[in-house]
């Protein structure tokens, strides 16, 4: 791993998401393993920083139609029907980056689970010469997989975080780390820290 060439890539890491203001938390819809998250990932990224790397967030975007009303696909009104205008929209509270993180080099807006699809991230890799993603974030069997999976197709290498990504349920994500096996390297956010600073 050359660290120049190489980005922490995280996923949904964001105030509607995350603080309890936002729309999950107004919802209720936390859990302990996703909140740790942010806390978890930054002493990687301070280091990725420090040697040449760069930070990514892909940040999930519910683009307003008319009269504010947010596009939402059919499965996600009928799996999170609390989900309302203002939500996840652009330049708003809740589609931020958590405080913990922020500032990221570079924001990618994502519509669906994969941070490749429909999004200049592709566009961002090739013109930086970044050919190594860290990938953390949630859910780990929502966008964490489908953004592994797509590098995966694309000859992207990728590095995911055991301890950086999570679920909802610590069983599902358990599953997941171990269909993923097969397309990503897995390691802990500790060993990819040390991983950097070896390389560096």
């Amino acid at each position: 791993m050359i660290p120049a060439r190489t980005a922490l890539l995280t996923i949904d890491l964001q105030n509607d998401f995350l603080h309890p203001e936002g729309a999950y938390g107004r919802a209720g819809q936390s859990a302990e393993a996703i909140a740790a998250l942010p806390d978890r990932i930054k002493p990687l990224r301070d280091v990725l920083l420090a040697a040449g790397g760069t930070y990514i967030s892909a940040q999930f975007t519910l683009v307003p139609g008319r009269a504010g009303e947010p596009l939402i696909a059919e499965h996600l009104r009928t799996l999170r029907p609390f989900l309302t205008k203002g939500d996840f929209a652009p330049n708003s509270f809740g589609h931020a980056l958590t405080d913990t993180l922020a500032p990221a080099d570079f924001t990618v807006e994502k519509v669906a689970y994969s941070a490749f699809y429909q999004t200049r991230l592709e566009y961002v890799l090739r013109k930086t010469g970044i050919d190594t993603l860290i990938i953390g974030g949630i859910v780990t069997n929502g966008g964490v997989a489908s953004t592994v999976r797509d590098a995966h197709l694309r000859d992207i290498h990728t590095i995911l975080l055991s301890d950086g990504c999570a679920a909802f349920k610590a069983d599902v994500h358990d599953a997941t780390l171990v269909s993923l096996g097969s397309v990503s390297k897995i390691t802990t956010c500790a060993q990819a820290t040390a991983l950097i600073g070896g390389a560096s």
